[in-house]
């Protein structure tokens, strides 16, 4: 499997979503657009303890100890526990470059890893290192997303009475 041009779209990936964040006002970094949604913070701290401790932690576990169960993990709870709202905007920006490109270099060292080792997920059944490494991709692109979600909800906020067909369907 030849990973490299998903690590060029992990490291375009870790740009887009702190550019998309960056030199954010504090009041907007914390707005919820509703109480079932994330903050632009609870999604910048999620992504930074998803980067350390379930996708690099997990696909090592899958490629360099096959058999071994995961360390559990509750992110669902993690806003909540970890208080991520209550935290810096900048500090998350910093530390989650470091921690992708900590991810990245552990990526490009790995030695002819077995992307067959799998383990067996209580929900998805049968999971090879390869689908973590497409999950892993693909979890940039689902936050890429919300993050969008978050910053047009507040423009409409803040635009409030404007209308925004002009610009197309969303």
């Amino acid at each position: 499997m030849n990973i490299e041009p998903f690590l060029y779209q992990m490291e375009r990936n870790g740009l887009a979503i702190t550019w998309m964040v960056r030199d954010m006002p504090d009041e907007q970094a914390r707005w919820r657009p509703d109480s079932n949604s994330w903050s632009i913070l609870e999604v910048m701290y999620h992504l930074i303890d998803e980067e350390r401790e379930d996708f690099r932690q997990r696909l090592n576990y899958l490629l360099n100890m096959p058999g071994e169960p995961f360390p559990p993990i509750d992110p669902n709870s993690w806003p909540t526990e970890r208080q991520y709202n209550e935290r810096d905007l900048m500090t998350a920006i910093k530390t989650f470059i470091n921690e992708r490109a900590r991810s990245i270099d552990w990526l490009r060292k790995l030695q002819s890893p077995n992307w067959e080792n799998s383990t067996d997920h209580p929900v998805l059944g049968t999971l090879t290192a390869a689908d973590m490494f497409a999950a892993w991709v693909h979890h940039d692109h689902l936050h890429i997303r919300q993050l969008n979600e978050i910053l047009r909800a507040w423009a409409a906020k803040e635009l409030d009475g404007q209308q925004f067909d002009y610009a197309g369907k969303w």
